[in-house]
C-alpha cells in the first residue's frame, strides 16, 4: 500500500513545473491526474536554455547564441468542487539572460536579469477524478480521466521597449486547455490540446503596436510508472499559428514547430520528490530552436498527510 500511495503522490508532481514553462511550448506529463483534496504543494527549481529563443517570437533573431538561467518558485492547492477534483497553481520565475544575435542585419548583445511573466492557473477534472479526502484516496484507482484548465500569464515581467530581447512580453496571455489520461497497466497515454490568446503589446520596440493571432498547440506523453514510485515520460508537443502584425504590417512569422522531451521523477520520502527534465526543438519555423534542461523539487503537506 505504501508504494501504491507513493505512486499516486508522484502522479501530481507535474502540476507546478508545467506552469514554470507556461505557454504553448510547455510539455506537462501527469497534469491531468487526481490528488486528495486539501493538499498543498510547494515547488522550487532551476532550468537552463540555450539557442535561439525570445519571449516574443515575432522578433526575428539570426545567429542567436543565447543562454537563459531560470529560477522558479510556485505553490498549488487541490480542492473539490461539485464532487470533482480541481487544482489551483501560481508560479513566479526569475531569469538571467545573456548572449548575442543579429537583428535586421545588425549585431546585438544583451545581458539582463529580472522576473519573467508569472503564471496563474485553475484546472478541473470532470471525468474519472472524484474529489476524495485522503482516507478515501488511498483506495482510489485511477482509470480514464478528462479535464480542463485555464491559465493566465500576467505582464509583470522585466520589459524594456527599447530592446528586442526581454524576459517579459508586456501583454496578457490567456490559455484554455482540455486534456485526458488513460492507463494501460504501468503505461499511461496522455494527450492535451490548447489555444493561447494574446492581448496587444502597445509598446513594442519603440512604441509600436504588436498584435498576435491565437497559437494552437497539442501535446502527448507516454508515461511508465515503476513499482517503487519512480515514473518516466517521453514527451512531445506541436504548435502552430501565432502570426503577428506590427502597426498593421504582416510579419509572416506564423509558427509551425515541434518539440520533444523526456521527464524522470522520483520520490525522496513521503513529503518530498525530485524531477529531472529536458527538451529540444525537432522542427522549427519560428522561435523554437533551443534546448532546455532542468530539475525541480516539490514538497507537499496538508490534506491529512
Amino acid at each position: 500500500m505504501a508504494g501504491t500511495c507513493m505512486m499516486r503522490w508522484m502522479a501530481v508532481f507535474g502540476l507546478l513545473l508545467a506552469a514554470a514553462n507556461a505557454g504553448a511550448q510547455s510539455m506537462e506529463p501527469r497534469f491531468y491526474s487526481n490528488a486528495p483534496v486539501g493538499m498543498n504543494f510547494l515547488l522550487g527549481g532551476y532550468a537552463y536554455s540555450e539557442g535561439s529563443f525570445a519571449a516574443d517570437p515575432s522578433v526575428r533573431l539570426e545567429n542567436a547564441e543565447l543562454d537563459l538561467h531560470l529560477l522558479f518558485a510556485g505553490y498549488a492547492h487541490s480542492f473539490g468542487l461539485w464532487g470533482k477534483s480541481g487544482k489551483f497553481d501560481v508560479v513566479v520565475p526569475y531569469g538571467f539572460l545573456s548572449g548575442t544575435a543579429t537583428v535586421n542585419g545588425a549585431p546585438v548583445k544583451r545581458e539582463v536579469d529580472g522576473f519573467t511573466d508569472p503564471s496563474f492557473r485553475v484546472s478541473m477534472n470532470f471525468v474519472g477524478a472524484p474529489a476524495l479526502a485522503l482516507p478515501e484516496f488511498k483506495e482510489y484507482r485511477q482509470d480514464f480521466v478528462a479535464g480542463v484548465s485555464l491559465q493566465v500569464l500576467a505582464p509583470l515581467g522585466q520589459y524594456d521597449s527599447s530592446r528586442v530581447v526581454n524576459l517579459g512580453s508586456n501583454r496578457w496571455v490567456i490559455k484554455p486547455e482540455v486534456g485526458m489520461s488513460k492507463p494501460f497497466g504501468p503505461v499511461s497515454l496522455e494527450v492535451a490540446g490548447a489555444v493561447a490568446f494574446f492581448t496587444d503589446n502597445t509598446d513594442f520596440y519603440g512604441g509600436q503596436n504588436k498584435r498576435q493571432d491565437p497559437l494552437y498547440s497539442a501535446q502527448g506523453h507516454l508515461v511508465y510508472t515503476f513499482k517503487n514510485g519512480i515514473w518516466a515520460a517521453v514527451d512531445g508537443t506541436y504548435y502552430a499559428g501565432g502570426g503577428t502584425t506590427i502597426n498593421g504590417l504582416d510579419k509572416h512569422d506564423r509558427q509551425d514547430n515541434t518539440r520533444a522531451g523526456a521527464t524522470l521523477a522520483f520520490p525522496v520520502n513521503k513529503a518530498n520528490s525530485i524531477k529531472l527534465f529536458a527538451s529540444t526543438g525537432v522542427s522549427t519555423r519560428v522561435g523554437s530552436d533551443f534546448d532546455t534542461y532542468g530539475m525541480a523539487w516539490q514538497y507537499r503537506w496538508g490534506g491529512g498527510l
